[in-house]
């Protein structure tokens, strides 16, 4: 069996962290009609191999939850704000932008286009929650404590 090179590792450690063929095989360098690359390195046994190698070694249930809130929280917003401020959105290559933060994109009858992103609290919030080790999560009330404290502060300002 052949051995893999720098760019196919880099497909399998991307395919095998997100699940995203397409996205995987763009971001290792597969410009050029990354959707069918993918379909292609996927049929190859060494990479087969080498995905279901790197599944086990991620934990893909607990640790996919986790890079997906990560990405949600920490993700810049600057190639939707590209979106937005080009002035013909049709002419950027939609394959070479990062727009998981991203909820929803509509255009209005007025023209331009409306983006909604992710609420990055409520990832981080999660990401929290997933992140304590089960002996720790004793400590989770007193955080809540603190947010209804707050809570209370913010009503009483608005008096």
């Amino acid at each position: 069996m052949k051995s893999l090179s720098k760019k196919e590792l880099l497909f399998c450690r991307l395919y095998a962290s997100g699940g995203n063929g397409r996205e995987a095989a763009f971001k290792a360098g597969y410009t050029v009609c990354p959707e069918i690359c993918s379909k292609k390195l996927l049929a190859d046994a060494g990479i087969k191999k080498e995905v279901g190698r790197l599944r086990k070694e991620f934990d893909c249930s607990a640790n996919e939850v986790r890079t997906g809130l990560r990405r949600l929280a920490f993700s810049s917003p600057a190639d939707a704000v590209k979106l937005i401020l080009s002035d013909s959105p049709e002419s950027i290559e939609p394959e070479s932008l990062d727009l998981f933060c991203v909820s929803e994109i509509k255009r209005p009858k007025g023209g331009g286009l409306e983006i909604k992103f992710f609420d990055r609290i409520k990832a981080l919030e999660k990401l929290g929650e997933y992140s304590l080790p089960s002996e720790e999560k004793g400590t989770l009330p007193f955080y809540q404590a603190l947010e209804k404290s707050a809570e209370a502060l913010r009503s009483e300002d608005s008096k």
